[in-house]
């Protein structure tokens, strides 16, 4: 047994989920957990509602429903809201963004229209292609941004009556920046808002404003945004759990389960070649380098931590890895991601695996939306803070405590998320060892 159980406060009243950004994503997520309330559809892709644990030996055939097994959020007690720089409401913003059938928005239309963007903290310095945004806050400096965002959040919570909240990056990727000065503690974070340092993301902003105010938080997007020492800081003074960042969802997930597989095996790869294109808001802001700069480091980083080609130099240290990203507006949000996988088996033959994945991204980040918004908030309850490693499953580039490469591997990264589901709730650890079937 674990030696030592935290204690995790129950799950009553509404939990609020915020999300700076109220597009294809989110609107998807709002839409399909209303959906799924009302009977519709069911929660497929979430581990929180369809996932079930193994518990203690094979043969005790203890199999419970994560759901049933920890004590989660009941998605009849969720409350929905966020911010967007278009004043569209969710109904409109999901009949524009093309993911759902209208047929679908409209069974939950007079819900989703009550959901009304609050105005957002955006900048075009940070997001350069989106345009006809018609509702942006405006302040002295980015301190008074982040004091108008604590009002809102303040005033949803009392508006919904939420007993908890928590907030979930769905916006758009920002531009590409290093850590700078500024970012390196709380004490500069706070100075360089009250002066409108330009190292400061409106991502970060968000952040600042949601830990400040008691609000777990989660980055979905490769923007810097909680990865760095200064809201690391904030969030253990806090007592918040923070965790990050981009949603894995289309390339990568299939990335991080087929490289795993080729290096269980020992087969060398020499190139990986990832194209991928899509026509949705993501793909329009993606087109602009630097915001494509953000994802591309996100995305190229995930074979090395998996193929370690420090450790298997003969197998992967010449590994030629591309990817690509290409807006073409005719797809929307129907993504098409294409790999071409040049590996080496026995003897040193070539041999190759091709891939194309015709997904839905917003269809396959809506789950995960879900899924982090219920975990955070257990998370909280339980007394954690800092950086929840626990959730890398559902991140492309998984933050992580400082120093500390990230597991990427898919099949590792579910161990270890219901290991610590075990331990927050005082059951043992799986090992697979099963030793245990043939001792005396």
């Amino acid at each position: 047994m674990a030696e030592t159980v935290p204690e995790v406060a129950p799950a009553t009243g509404k939990l609020g989920i915020l999300t700076p950004g109220m597009g294809a994503v989110a609107t998807t997520f709002y839409a399909g957990t209303l959906s799924i309330r009302k009977g519709y559809s069911q929660p497929i892709g979430s581990l929180t509602q369809m996932g079930h644990i193994r518990l203690g030996k094979r043969t005790e055939k203890r199999n419970p429903m994560i759901k049933d097994f920890v004590p989660l959020a009941g998605l009849d007690d969720l409350e929905f809201g966020g911010w967007d720089p278009y004043s569209d409401d969710a109904y409109t913003s999901a009949m524009k963004a093309g993911v759902l059938q209208p047929a679908h928005l409209e069974a939950i239309g007079e819900e989703l229209r009550m959901i009304q963007p609050m105005p957002a903290v955006f900048s075009p310095d940070w997001v350069k292609r989106l345009e006809g945004y018609d509702q942006v806050k405006d302040a002295r400096t980015k301190m008074d941004l982040a004091e108008l965002l604590m009002e809102d959040i303040e005033r949803f919570r009392t508006q919904h009556e939420c007993e908890r909240l928590v907030m979930i990056w769905c916006g758009s990727t920002e531009v590409y920046r290093e850590p700078a000065a500024v970012h390196q503690d709380l004490e500069a974070f706070e100075k360089g808002l009250k002066i409108s340092d330009p190292n400061i993301a409106p991502s970060q902003i968000y952040a600042y404003a949601a830990l400040q105010a008691g609000v777990p938080f989660a980055n979905g997007a490769p923007n810097l945004t909680v990865d760095f020492p200064a809201m690391m800081e904030l969030a253990n003074l806090r007592g918040l759990p923070i965790c990050g960042k981009d949603f894995k969802t289309g390339q990568t997930l299939i990335k991080t389960m087929v490289a795993p597989g080729l290096k269980a095996r020992m087969l060398g790869i020499k190139g990986w070649f990832s194209t991928n294109i899509l026509g949705n808001r993501d793909g329009e802001v993606l087109d602009d380098p630097e915001s494509f700069r953000s994802k591309e480091v996100s995305k190229l980083g995930v074979l090395e931590t998996i193929l370690q080609p420090e450790v298997y130099p003969d197998l992967y240290s010449d590994l030629y890895h591309v990817v690509r990203i290409n807006y073409y507006p005719p797809r929307g949000d129907d993504k098409e991601g294409w790999d071409n996988i040049d590996i080496v088996g026995w003897m040193g033959y070539p041999m190759q695996i091709k891939i194309d994945f015709l997904c839905k991204d917003s269809i396959l980040a809506a789950p995960i939306v879900l899924d982090l918004a219920l975990f955070l908030d257990l998370a909280a309850r339980a007394g954690k803070s800092g950086v929840q490693e626990w959730l890398s499953f559902y991140f492309k580039s998984p933050q992580t405590a400082p120093g500390l490469y990230p597991e990427n591997d898919l099949f590792i990264q579910s161990t270890k998320l219901k290991n610590n589901l075990r331990a927050l709730m005082g059951e043992e650890l799986i090992t697979h060892l099963g030793t245990e079937y043939y001792e005396e």
